[in-house]
């Protein structure tokens, strides 16, 4: 048998809950994304870790139990890392939701954490791919792209999962590739700086394992990413929980209105969510999670562009 067709297996025993499935749902680019798949209670992903491709199935039997089985030439590698990947590495002590409608949401969702997937570049794509779009459009482009160079999910997935291609596959893409895709020119051209920087980007994690600031620097020195990019990266690759998304064309709004009533602009949504530090990034998904923080439904909003037809 080869390494596709054999398992392997880990079971984490935590002191304090954890929702696996919901901590790892912002890792779903839309309910059609080939690399996450829902099977009931079982959470099916791909990967692609230094070592090979990988696909694995989350489950938990209990809040305080988390089962995974992995195949292909990563698998032994992304189960070691599955601490993290699961959010249980995750520390939220010394948090104090001191805002109802945040202590709600935590009270609610006890087991979310902020997972670190430890895969840069895996993040940092598809991030850029949803920048300044509508999220439907970033999703549709995400799943073609990666319908058509990803390759197929080792072991038994899913039928029609795909593992994320390489940094060489993705720099490779052609142009016309992009915009059939729905990229525009300008995202597309970042991906594939990000792409062609493939190993040092992911590098970025390990080399710095304590020192977000240092990853940040080195993300937004490539061209195109900025601070709402490299903090889509912190909040899924590195476990952040301060990581908030300035920049976002929701974010600010919607957090304002749920913690003082209004909306606010990045500088006084920074000055709102300072005295959460080192939690800032935790106090903005509780309120995405809120059903007390209902968004405004009218007003602006952001204009869908379908850039295969431009």
């Amino acid at each position: 048998m080869g390494t596709a067709e054999i398992s392997q297996t880990r079971q984490l025993r935590l002191l304090t809950p954890v929702n696996v499935p919901l901590t790892l749902s912002m890792l779903r680019r839309g309910v059609g994304d080939p690399t996450t798949r829902r099977d009931g209670t079982r959470l099916w992903r791909t990967s692609r870790m230094p070592s090979g491709p990988v696909t694995y199935v989350l489950s938990q039997p209990d809040p305080r139990v988390v089962e995974a089985q992995a195949w292909g030439p990563g698998a032994s590698e992304l189960l070691e890392g599955l601490p993290g990947l699961s959010g249980a590495d995750d520390d939220p002590t010394g948090f104090v939701p001191h805002h109802p409608i945040v202590a709600d949401a935590f009270r609610r969702f006890p087991g979310l954490r902020v997972p670190r997937t430890g895969r840069v570049l895996e993040a940092l794509i598809p991030a850029v791919i949803e920048q300044k779009v509508v999220g439907l459009d970033a999703f549709a482009a995400w799943r073609r792209l990666n319908l058509r160079f990803g390759e197929p999910a080792p072991g038994p997935a899913p039928s029609g999962m795909r593992v994320f291609p390489t940094a060489e596959q993705w720099a490779a893409i052609p142009s016309w590739e992009w915009h059939r895709a729905g990229v525009d020119p300008q995202r597309a051209r970042t991906a594939q700086a990000c792409a062609r920087l493939g190993q040092q980007v992911d590098r970025l994690a390990t080399t710095h394992p304590d020192d977000h600031a240092a990853v940040y620097r080195g993300l937004r020195s490539i061209p195109g990413v900025g601070v709402w990019t490299a903090a889509e990266v912190g909040s899924r690759a590195l476990g952040d929980a301060d990581a908030v998304p300035f920049g976002d064309y929701h974010v600010a709004k919607d957090t304002g209105r749920a913690l003082i009533g209004r909306a606010v602009d990045d500088q006084e949504l920074a000055e709102i969510l300072q005295p959460w530090r080192p939690h800032r990034f935790r106090v903005v998904r509780l309120v995405q999670l809120s059903p007390l923080a209902r968004p405004e439904r009218r007003g602006p909003r952001m204009p869908r562009v379908d850039h295969r037809h431009i």
